[in-house]
């Protein structure tokens, strides 16, 4: 029965989930990969299973094998709508994923721009948490980026919204040294703008 929780949540079948819960399934039972059914219906984009699972009470924050969460999967995989049900459901920004990055990091280095922009302007995500590579939001928008209209318009946001721009990564390397050896003119002169060294 647990496992058919998850299953049901995976095929977004809302009223089946809901029907195992109330029969006393523990809504946050996990499967073999760690999943709950909230992630299995956040990997398979199924919005209307999550609002359920939410209202339910499910733990929005427990992580799978992977160290994935609804909201870092959601932020890694660009799932928009469901970073803002996570956030305004409460889910913890500070967790951290597998490379010990927040949803903002992933967010930032493969050019989700509305999710960097919505986590900024309406979460507590830490701007400049950096992971286990040594690296910040920004760090890897310059260095996972390719330089083009995604990427510098995070940088953009990120800069205006705050984050450290001579932060360096662990071998003292900073975001505007970065952007020089790729040659990635518009970044330099935002970062330039903004102070950087």
């Amino acid at each position: 029965m647990p496992t058919e929780l998850i299953k049901a949540a995976e095929r977004g079948e809302t009223d089946r989930v809901l029907a195992l819960v109330e029969s006393g399934v523990d809504i946050n039972t996990t499967d073999a990969k760690g999943r709950t059914a909230i992630l299995a219906a956040t990997h398979n984009d199924k919005q209307d299973t999550l609002k359920a699972l939410i209202d339910a009470g499910a733990d929005l924050n427990l992580q799978d094998q992977r160290n994935d969460n609804p909201l870092l999967y959601a932020g890694a995989e660009g799932k928009l709508e469901i970073v803002k049900l996570m956030v305004e459901a409460g889910a913890n920004t500070r967790i951290t994923n597998r490379f010990g990055g927040t949803a903002l990091i992933p967010a930032a280095d493969r050019g989700h721009v509305e999710i960097v922009e919505y986590l900024l302007q309406h979460s507590d995500v830490d701007i400049d948490h950096v992971n286990n590579l040594g690296w910040t939001a920004l760090l890897e928008a310059v260095i996972l980026g390719d330089g083009g209209v995604n990427h510098t318009q995070i940088v953009k946001l990120l800069v205006s919204h705050g984050a450290d721009v001579n932060l360096a990564d662990s071998d003292g390397v900073t975001p505007l040294q970065h952007a020089k050896r790729h040659g990635y003119t518009e970044m330099i002169s935002i970062l330039e703008q903004a102070g950087a060294k």
